[in-house]
C-alpha cells in the first residue's frame, strides 16, 4: 500500500476501509457527510476517495498518487473537482448558485464532477436551502461532499440526503503524532494529548501565550511539592493565585497537575520504584480538587490544603 494511505489508515481505520469497500463493491452514495472534529482528517480522506474516480493508473484499487489526476487534485488544481469554504464568517447563497451553474455544465475533462464543501455548518438558512434543492435533484454522474465538525447545525433535511461518515477523535498516540508533525516539541505534544483529545483545541491551547506560563507556573509548583519544600505554600499565594484567575482556567491547574504527578508515578514504577503512596495521594488530592472547585471551595483554599496535606504530611 502506498505511503499516503498507509498514513490515512492509520488516521481512520474504520472509515478508511468503508470508503474504500464502497468505492471496490461500485456502492459509491452521491452525497457524503464527512462528521467529526476538527483534525481528524476529514479533509485529506475527502481528497484521497475523491482520487479513486479520477486516478489515471488505479494501483490495488486505490489512487496512484503519481498520474496527472492525481497530481492536479492534491494542488487543487482539477477542474472537475470543486471546493468551497466560507466567503467570511458563512457559506453564502451566490457560493451555492455559482456552483450549480458550474454544474449545469458537463465535466471539462470526464462526465465526472465532485464538489467539496468545508466547514459545511457554515451554510446558512438561505444557501441551505438552496443546496437541498439541488441534493433532491443531482445531477447525473456527480457526488458530493459535505465536511462538518457539528451535525447538528446541519439541516435534517440535508442530513437525511446524505450517506453519514462518523470520523473518530484521534487516540492519544495519533494526536501526539500529530501535533509533533506540527512542529511542537514532544513533551508538549504528550501533554496536550493527555489534556484533550481535540486537535484542534490541542493546537488552540498551544498557540496561547498563557498556556506556557500556566505550564511552567504548575511544573514549579509540583517540584516544591515532590521536595516536601516549604515554599510550595508561598507559591500558591504569590503565583498560582495571579497565573489562574477563573474558574476554566483553575480547573485546568488541577488537570496540568494530575498529568505531573501521573507521569512521574509512571516513571517511578518504569523505574521500580516502589514509593508510590505519596504520588498516589496527592493524585487522590488533586482529583478531589476539581470536584470541589465545582462546589465553589475558593481556589486558593484547595491548592493551599493540596500543599498543606502534600507537603507537612
Amino acid at each position: 500500500m502506498m505511503e499516503e494511505a498507509k498514513r490515512l489508515e492509520t488516521i481512520q481505520p474504520i472509515v478508511f476501509r468503508q470508503l474504500q469497500n464502497s468505492f471496490e463493491h461500485g456502492r459509491m452514495a452521491h452525497a457524503y457527510l464527512f462528521e467529526g472534529d476538527q483534525g481528524t482528517g476529514k479533509a485529506e480522506l475527502a481528497l484521497w476517495f475523491v482520487k479513486h474516480l479520477f486516478c489515471l493508473d488505479l494501483q490495488a484499487g486505490m489512487p496512484c498518487e503519481k498520474c496527472n489526476n492525481c497530481l492536479r487534485i492534491n494542488s487543487k488544481d482539477h477542474p472537475d473537482v470543486v471546493e468551497i469554504e466560507p466567503d467570511g464568517q458563512s457559506i453564502k447563497v451566490d457560493q451555492i448558485r455559482a456552483l450549480q451553474s458550474e454544474l449545469a455544465k458537463s465535466g471539462f475533462e470526464s462526465a465526472k464532477k465532485v464538489v467539496i464543501i468545508h466547514q459545511a455548518e457554515k451554510m446558512n438558512l438561505n444557501s441551505a436551502n438552496s443546496l437541498l434543492k439541488f441534493l433532491e435533484e443531482p445531477p447525473a454522474n456527480f457526488m458530493i461532499i459535505l465536511e462538518t465538525q457539528s451535525l447538528g447545525k446541519i439541516l435534517p433535511t440535508i442530513r437525511s440526503r446524505c450517506q453519514i461518515i462518523h470520523f473518530q477523535a484521534l487516540s492519544k498516540e495519533r494526536l501526539q503524532a500529530r501535533l509533533e508533525a506540527d512542529q511542537l516539541p514532544t513533551k508538549t505534544a504528550q501533554l496536550l494529548a493527555n489534556l484533550t483529545n481535540s486537535y484542534g483545541k490541542a493546537v488552540e491551547i498551544s498557540k496561547d501565550e498563557w498556556f506556557n506560563e500556566a505550564r511552567d507556573s504548575v511544573i514549579q509548583w509540583f517540584n516544591y511539592l515532590e521536595k516536601n519544600d516549604p515554599q510550595a505554600f508561598i507559591y500558591v499565594q504569590k503565583k498560582l493565585v495571579k497565573t489562574f484567575k477563573d474558574k476554566t482556567q483553575q480547573q485546568f491547574c488541577f488537570e496540568l497537575l494530575a498529568y505531573f504527578v501521573k507521569e512521574k508515578r509512571d516513571q517511578d514504577l518504569k523505574n521500580q520504584q516502589t514509593s508510590l503512596v505519596k504520588a498516589n495521594n496527592l493524585l487522590a488530592e488533586v482529583l478531589a480538587a476539581s470536584q470541589k472547585l465545582e462546589a465553589n471551595v475558593s481556589f486558593q483554599n484547595i491548592a493551599e490544603q493540596i500543599t498543606l496535606h502534600t507537603v507537612f504530611a
